[in-house]
């Protein structure tokens, strides 16, 4: 009987190894889809271990097995798979493979870098081994770094607004490759999406804005010309002071507070004509990174955001030239290689022209003005390059011949990259930075000339010593030379005699280490720290008070005032008046609950030296900067943030949420009445207090598809506290709380871009903010025969709600033509609605009626534009 149950159990077995399947496996089959293809088709069950997730993908290449028996599939897969098989029966068992059983490979870095079809690097393509369902998105450089198992690959690069690439490598040593990638023919350049807008769930940076050229391209602005500054404002947490103002708020911050920064120099003056136009030439920009949270410790010297602009590497390979043509500035670029694949240069400059029009209408008014970009690029072999970039503008009034002016920007940066390997390299650099002012009054035969200059030097290295683990460190050093003000007569007629306010001069040094580690798959960690010294440098004369006070309270009148000198001391060349030292932590960290969904936290601490003299809410061209010194201290950053951030369908729609709080020391005001303009004793008129502004940040977009754009929502509160420094001192506004001239409590910006056809496509923006807090007369007394108005607290009240709706339309005559001379048209209109948003209101009295009234200044009505553009 036992040797009948045993030849059952035989054929039993045999039978059931007989049975032959069909079947497909690739590196996207789970376990539990591969079992149902075989108990689909036999009678085999599965067992296994709780060890084993049968959610998982256990699959390293892509096999087909058509009608073959069980037993020849199991002994295939077993050579492949990372889990073992084992057949018992009616039953497949399931295991791990235990060490000694897997196959170990040794690992090999494959690093390269991501042109486009301008032979330009491309910032955030996806880089994606196809078998090992890993990748890598490119950095700044368009360079990337995998490390991976030797093997044969395919390696697929993709770029929304480019043509996927694929190619198949062999990996069997540190490998580099380079890709070039070409546009989409079937989509406008002038109108696609060229960056992955879709949220980087992994990584631990956040509070950070990227938009592209293309991007800022489409947003529609005053007069028709594309404008980098301006498209920042459609972003959360981003405001300014209105239109044709200069300078941009972020999360309630002062203008002064943002490090401006083009290819890494300095910028101190943003804006042309007084704020019409940014000093950014859309032409030749390749991008910016605005990072108002959670910023790294290679950035310093200010206390609200880091503006990042980069501009465009030539061509290395062919002459181009592109330019436009617009209602009242033109511009032009030409680009190409100075040796062909080893050095390039490309230039732009861009005018306007208003002037002439005025000439034409018998104006004696003038107002125009210029700018010129440049960037030379040499690569001496595969691990050296060398970088110069330059920019020289200005703006030139002259108001009806008696008030003229000339401001403007001188920036040039050298910079020499060097790779030792593929985890080490660094990037040296020296830059100087100039802005100057000059005011011209000829009714009162006077010249006002003053200017900052900066001398610098940044050294920077990069080391990754494992794809989980990099550091980045270096040293910063940065000299100051302030010129407050120069007065000279223009004639022997003029009142005014020829003055040198006192020059100021200042060493910033820094150094810092910065560490990013992936800790676990899903969390992630960056931590660093940034160590700053600050030196007031003479020579300079130092004035001395009584009770060292430069501010006096005046209890009778109950008014600060200035106080008065009493004595001074002098500081010889080179020698230190003042020294400031501080330590800046900084921390972020994500988690990632799965690939489109993570949770982020960021703390920063910064330090600030420099300060701009300005008591209106846009700094003016002729706006101040001066150095901390005996009386003004630094201003110190602490700023935490939290934040959700998910992306949908694919990355189609993305989401940021984030909440922020940020407290300033030391951040200045002026007493009532303060005399900013040539005053050699500045510290008599300010006071220290203090800043603080918390709120909630909300993004959503629409990534891909005809129609893209983004919804941007912030709710926040900006505010200062200035209490007295006695018992008996009020301080600005009775030592409480008070709204910043930055608070804007609702700030919402709809953004949206719609390809109708391939000739037109059609983009729109709409703005909404609340108005800005304002101090407004209350009452009035009459002295003399004159009404004089009395005002309420400092920033009581607000002007009214601000808001426009801008839309443009793109027209490409022949959007099929990729050759040759290839041009399109903007057709713009700014404030389609005609809305009158208040730039100031003021408070008369009628002169026929007698009666007081208000009187609101508008800058900006409903503003046509039209601008025809090529390239070839």
């Amino acid at each position: 009987m036992k040797h009948i149950i045993s030849a059952c159990f035989f054929l039993f077995s045999l039978c059931m190894s007989a049975q032959t399947v069909t079947i497909t496996v690739d590196q996207n089959v789970t376990l539990k889809e591969f079992f149902k293809q075989i108990e689909n088709q036999t009678d085999f069950k599965f067992a296994f271990t709780d060890q084993i997730d049968t959610n998982q993908k256990y699959f390293t290449k892509k096999s087909t097995y058509k009608q073959v028996e069980i037993e020849k599939l199991i002994s295939e897969l077993n050579k492949t798979a990372s889990v073992q098989f084992s057949i018992v029966g009616n039953n497949i068992f399931v295991k791990q493979k235990s060490q000694s059983a897997k196959t170990v490979k040794k690992k090999s870095k494959l690093t390269g870098q991501i042109f486009d079809d301008t032979k330009q690097p491309v910032i955030g393509a996806n880089v994606y081994i196809k078998e090992l369902e890993v990748g890598a998105v490119t950095d700044v450089n368009g360079k990337f770094s995998i490390e991976i198992p030797n093997g044969n690959y395919t390696v697929a690069v993709s770029y929304v607004g480019f043509k996927n690439h694929e190619k198949r490598i062999t990996i069997s040593d540190d490998t580099k490759i380079n890709f070039n990638i070409d546009s989409d023919s079937q989509e406008l350049e002038q109108v696609i999406v060229t960056g992955n807008k879709a949220v980087d769930i992994k990584t631990t940076q956040m509070s950070v804005n990227r938009l592209s050229m293309q991007e800022i391209k489409r947003i529609p602005a005053a007069m028709g010309e594309p404008d980098p500054l301006k498209s920042i404002l459609t972003l959360p947490g981003v405001t300014n002071a209105g239109e044709a103002s200069s300078g941009f708020n972020v999360r309630g911050g002062a203008a002064d507070q943002n490090l401006i920064l083009l290819d890494g120099a300095p910028v101190y003056n943003d804006s042309h004509m007084f704020g019409f136009f940014s000093v950014f030439n859309a032409d030749i920009v390749n991008g910016l990174d605005l990072y108002k949270g959670g910023i790294p410790s290679k950035f310093g010297g200010r206390v609200s955001s880091v503006l990042d602009v980069t501009q465009q590497t030539g061509d290395f390979e062919n002459y181009k030239v592109n330019g436009g043509i617009g209602v009242i500035s033109s511009r032009l670029l030409v680009q190409g290689p100075l040796q062909k694949d080893k050095g390039s240069f490309i230039v732009s400059g861009r005018t306007s022209y208003a002037h002439l029009f005025l000439k034409l209408a018998d104006n004696k008014n003038s107002a125009m003005f210029y700018d010129f970009n440049a960037k030379l690029n040499y690569r001496f072999n595969a691990n050296n390059t060398l970088t110069f970039s330059g920019y020289l503008g200005n703006d030139i009034f002259d108001i009806n011949d008696r008030f003229s002016s000339k401001y403007g920007n001188t920036m040039g940066i050298l910079s020499w990259k060097h790779k030792f390997s593929d985890r080490l390299n660094h990037n040296l650099s020296v830059f100087y930075s100039d802005y100057k002012f000059n005011l011209g009054l000829s009714m009162e035969n006077f010249e006002w000339d003053s200017n900052i200059q900066n001398y610098g030097l940044k050294y920077g290295w990069n080391y990754q010593k494992s794809e989980k683990f990099k550091i980045n460190y270096g040293i910063d050093g940065l000299y100051y030379n302030f010129n407050p003000g120069t007065v000279q007569p223009t004639s022997i007629d003029s009142q005014f005699n020829y003055k040198q306010l006192d020059k100021k001069y200042a060493l910033e040094t820094s150094a810092y280490l910065d560490f990013e580690n992936q800790i676990t798959e899903k969390l992630n960690f960056r931590y660093g720290l940034r160590y700053s010294m600050f030196y007031r440098l003479g020579s300079e004369a130092i004035s001395t008070y009584e009770n060292g006070q430069s501010v006096v309270y005046n209890p009778l009148y109950k008014i600060y005032e200035e106080g008065t000198p009493t004595g001074t001391t002098y500081y010889g060349k080179g020698k230190k008046i003042s020294s400031f030292d501080n330590f800046e932590p900084r921390a972020a960290l994500s988690y990632a609950f799965n690939d489109n969904t993570s949770v982020k936290a960021s703390y920063n601490r910064m330090a600030q030296y420099i300060h701009i003299l300005s008591n209106t809410q846009s700094p003016l061209p002729m706006s101040i900067w001066t150095p901390s010194g005996p009386f003004t201290k630094p201003q110190l950053l602490d700023q935490y943030a939290v934040g959700y951030f998910k992306n949908f369908k694919d990355n189609d729609y993305s989401f940021e949420g984030e909440l922020f709080y940020k407290k300033v020391q030391n951040r200045i005001d002026y007493i009532d009445g303060a005399d900013i303009l040539a005053n050699n004793n500045i510290e008599q008129v300010i006071l220290n207090g203090k800043a603080r502004s918390y709120g909630m940040e909300l993004l959503f977009r629409k990534n891909t598809g005809i129609f893209t754009g983004w919804i941007s929502y912030t709710l926040s509160r900006a505010e200062q506290k200035t209490p007295g420094r006695t018992a008996e001192e009020p301080g600005i506004a009775n030592g409480d709380w008070y709204l910043s001239g930055y608070d804007k409590m609702h700030n919402l910006s709809v953004v949206g871009s719609y390809e109708f056809s391939p000739k037109w496509s059609f983009n729109g923006n709409f703005t909404l903010q609340s108005g800005q807090p304002v101090t407004y007369a209350n009452g009035y007394y009459e002295f003399g025969g004159i009404h004089v108005p009395n005002y309420s607290l400092r920033n009581e009240n607000r002007l009214p709600l601000f808001h426009h709706l801008d839309v443009a339309a793109t027209y490409t005559p022949r959007p099929d033509k990729k050759k040759g001379w290839q041009s399109y048209w903007v057709f713009s209109i700014y404030n389609i609605y005609n809305r009158k948003n208040a730039a100031s209101m003021s408070f008369t009295t009628n002169e026929d009626t007698g009666a007081n009234e208000t009187r609101r200044l508008s800058i900006f009505g409903i503003v046509p534009g039209v601008s025809y553009n090529f390239k070839f």
